[in-house]
């Protein structure tokens, strides 16, 4: 009876525990359930609901480098340096290079520097830089020097500045200097802008020539002149007013060329003579800078002070005479053209072109002036120049320093230079010099076109008055 009733106690207590076990399974099967149907719903709602970004700003990044003090002057001192930064371009003409920094060095303090780019929005590392300093300093401490950068690999480079060492410095100190021509490299020359530039190297002091300078620009516009650039330090009132109004108009590039506020210029061009950090307002600079600054965008460049006309004698406009020069030698990068003297003190004696509506305009009138001094050849006699920029690396005032083609000095029959200044040879008389009116050609358009423009500025008002 006892082991009966054990049994059924041990039976029992299994009955128990079996069913607890099946409870429980049954639980988890519907927990499972209940997970798996809250997990469908979930992703259910979150694929169908819409998101909106519009309040949740879109990642940027840490913001770029290179934006915090971008260069907007024309001249930049280089920190830890003596020197001055100008501008850079695009230049992969010399072989393992891809950018030409423009600048202004004191020659005996160059040191090792590096060049720092940002691409694109992000620092890349530095690479060496070649110190390039130009030969032609006049004893001058201060030189036009070219500094040359190699891009790193996979950089889309944007902006470019220079360091002193080669690690990393806080880029917020640094000038960045925008990357000039990058869009434009590899275009043909005959889709360019424009098809001729005029480089005027430096305005400065209190120069008010407002007459010829007038006459000057109007001539260059009627032999096909598109664009003057014009390196701007100082002027008188007058010009000034006639210089803004070509600007407003677009025929005339005014660059502020502030290098009085850097360094102490000379107004000579020879260091023993005249003193002064730098050679003639730094002509030599400006001169190179524009160069490149016309490099893709005008076919030729006229290298010519403000007071200079480069004139065709056999060819009415400019494009003419260059496309026959082209055909003569295409090879040639470098157009030479003599410089003549038309003495301003002998006048063309029956007045014809004294006109009354240019009385009291400051300036020469240099209709005025048609007598020609024949250059002294036995001594060293200066050329001007028309260049093709894509041919040219490195220039001086009157001859090409270093170029990727042939120089040619075109006749003096084919183009000369119309130069009315103070005489080079004082010595000689009325009946020593040549008669030559080429300017006389261009009388009937020249007039009313200076008319034109003094009109505009209220200079022919005044004078009438």
């Amino acid at each position: 009876m006892e082991e009966i009733q054990r049994e059924q106690t041990r039976l029992g207590t299994g009955f128990i525990s079996t069913g607890w076990m099946e409870l429980l399974k049954h639980f988890k099967k519907k927990l499972v359930l209940l997970f798996i149907t809250a997990l469908f719903l979930f992703l259910v709602f979150t694929v169908k609901t819409p998101i909106t970004y519009n309040s949740i700003p879109k990642p940027s990044g840490p913001p770029s480098a290179c934006s915090m003090r971008i260069s907007e002057q024309t001249i930049m001192p280089l920190n830890n340096t003596k020197h001055l930064l100008v501008s850079a371009y695009m230049d992969q003409r010399v072989k393992d290079f891809d950018i030409r920094i423009i600048g202004i060095f004191r020659r005996d303090s160059i040191q090792p520097l590096h060049c720092f780019f940002c691409c694109a929005g992000y620092l890349s590392r530095t690479t060496p830089a070649a110190i390039l300093q130009h030969p032609d300093n006049f004893g001058f401490p201060f030189v036009t020097t070219d500094v040359m950068c190699q891009i790193p690999q996979n950089c889309n480079a944007t902006h470019v500045t220079l360091l002193t060492t080669p690690d990393k410095q806080s880029p917020s100190n640094h000038p960045w200097l925008p990357i000039r021509n990058k869009d434009t490299v590899g275009q043909k020359e005959e889709n360019m802008q424009f098809d001729f530039t005029v480089c005027i190297s430096n305005l400065f002091g209190d120069y008010n020539n407002v007459l010829q300078f007038a006459q000057t620009l109007e001539m260059y516009k009627l032999l096909g002149v598109n664009r003057v650039v014009i390196y701007n330090t100082s002027c008188g009132p007058e010009l000034d007013r006639l210089l803004q109004s070509y600007s407003d108009e677009g025929f005339v590039e005014m660059v502020p060329w502030p290098i009085d506020k850097h360094l102490n210029p000379s107004r000579g061009w020879l260091h023993s003579e005249h003193g002064g950090d730098l050679h003639y307002f730094g002509q030599l600079t400006t001169l190179n800078e524009c160069i490149y600054r016309s490099m893709e965008r005008s076919r030729y460049v006229l290298l010519n002070d403000i007071d200079e006309i480069i004139m065709p004698y056999q060819h009415e406009e400019l494009m003419s005479l260059m496309n026959m020069l082209r055909n003569q030698h295409p090879n040639a990068g470098v157009f030479l053209i003599e410089n003549h003297i038309f003495p301003k003190k002998h006048f063309e004696p029956s007045g014809r072109f004294h006109l009354p509506q240019w009385n009291g305009v400051p300036g020469i009138n240099i209709l005025e002036h048609i007598y020609r001094e024949d250059p002294a050849r036995n001594i060293y006699h200066p050329y001007k120049m028309i260049v093709r920029p894509r041919m040219v690396e490195m220039t001086s005032v009157h001859e090409v320093i270093k170029n990727f083609g042939d120089h040619y000095k075109v006749p003096l029959d084919v183009c000369r230079i119309i130069h009315v200044r103070v005489a080079l040879l004082g010595s000689l008389t009325l009946e020593q010099l040549n008669v030559d009116k080429r300017l006389w050609d261009f009388q009937e358009k020249l007039i009313p076109n200076v008319d034109k423009v003094l009109k505009r500025v209220g200079m022919l008002k005044l004078t009438q008055n």
